[in-house]
């Protein structure tokens, strides 16, 4: 009797390994999914469900189940929306993370937690340094660092005076310092406006009035569209080169019509990379949404594949999250990006391009490369801040 209990004992347990380990990944989603920056969330949310779809379903051959948060670029509802994710919801993993102000209000949560974090566009200077978290890593890139690669572009181009501008928020400020790191130029106007803002005409006269080489710029979402149609109704895309990063992405090309064309980006990625797995990307997000892939989209699709690396590494077992954590940051996956893996501080080191909008064979506006790997093998100058390993 005694040894019948001890096998049934057995059993038992056995059936309840094999239910842990087969569960359902539970993923929660939380992005900007309203207002005026809304496209940029979509986007991400686009991208993670189509590389979700081509896996069946599955995240390291378990059923995924994603819980979907709208922090409505507002801190206070991301902080409630988080704690849903975690506290209700009992999510596996968070990803998307739009916006570096409402990372940045998240900060204190995530590090009370050990569920791992994995960011798809916001990528705030503190968190890459002496802020970094074991649980929070960044697929995108530190914000800085698009910026960088543009100012090192215009450096070696020998671009003399440059206007800047950009939203007067956590996220556009990185954008700025990174450029000035590496740009040496003079900065003929620093201009901030706030992050609602969609009339750029007084700025855009006060740019025209200093006659710079160049226009520096980031704007998200429906921003940039703004931005960009008003620079050509001013007619300045025809006196003032402009250069921008993060900004020209996605749909909004299209909405931003002949004043994109010329315009100059820099980035790890944009449909006009090429390599195989972007152009299958690239033709697989345009039928399931009908439009052209963003960075944002591309990024949150690599999160996914990032996710079913690991959580298969583990044998689809993600009880224990610091596991996960780790499994994460020893990740090997192919990235639409080609040179991917993450740094000591959890954000990427990676290949950074320069790219143009010219009209392509449909005579609408494309991507085509200008400088191949402007930064390359490039991780960010905030890691050496950072006291993980």
């Amino acid at each position: 009797m005694q040894k019948n209990l001890k096998k049934l004992t057995l059993a038992l347990a056995m059936v309840g390994f094999c239910t842990a380990v087969h569960a359902d990944v539970k993923v929660g989603f939380m992005a900007t999914l309203s207002g005026a920056s809304a496209e940029v969330g979509q986007d991400q949310l686009a991208g993670f469900q189509l590389a979700l779809d081509q896996l069946g379903g599955k995240l390291g051959g378990v059923p995924a189940t994603l819980v979907v948060e709208d922090d409505q670029l507002k801190p206070e509802t991301a902080l409630n929306g988080l704690s849903k994710l975690l506290e209700r919801d009992k999510v596996d993993v968070v990803t998307g993370l739009t916006f570096a102000n409402i990372l940045m209000a998240l900060q204190p949560r995530i590090a009370a937690v050990d569920v791992p974090f994995i960011g798809t566009v916001a990528g705030p200077s503190p968190t890459a340094g002496a802020a970094c978290k074991p649980n929070l890593f960044i697929a995108s890139w530190q914000s800085d660092v698009p910026a960088e690669a543009m100012g090192k572009y215009l450096n070696d181009q020998g671009v003399k005076r440059v206007s800047t501008l950009t939203p007067n928020f956590v996220g556009g400020k990185d954008k700025v310092a990174g450029f000035k790191h590496l740009y040496k130029g003079a900065i003929a106007d620093e201009i901030y406006t706030p992050l609602n803002q969609l009339d750029f005409s007084a700025e855009l006269t006060q740019v025209a009035s200093s006659q710079p080489d160049a226009i520096f710029s980031f704007y998200p979402g429906a921003l940039a569209i703004s931005f960009v149609r008003q620079y050509g109704q001013a007619g300045m895309n025809q006196k003032v080169p402009l250069y921008m990063v993060n900004a020209i992405e996605g749909s909004g090309v299209a909405a931003m019509g002949d004043a994109v064309i010329g315009a100059v980006v820099g980035d790890t990625w944009t449909p006009g990379l090429n390599n195989e797995q972007t152009r299958r990307f690239v033709t697989a997000y345009q039928e399931k949404y009908g439009k052209l892939a963003s960075a944002y989209a591309a990024f949150s699709y690599d999160a996914a594949m990032i996710l079913d690396a690991a959580i298969r590494k583990l044998g689809g077992d993600v009880s224990d999250k610091k596991a996960l954590a780790k499994a994460i940051k020893e990740v090997e996956f192919q990235s639409l990006r080609g040179n991917f893996k993450f740094g000591n501080n959890n954000y990427p080191v990676q290949d950074y391009h320069i790219f143009k909008l010219e009209p392509g064979n449909d005579g609408k506006p494309a991507f085509k490369m200008v400088q191949e790997g402007v930064l390359r093998n490039y991780g960010d100058r905030f890691a050496q801040a950072c006291k993980l390993s």
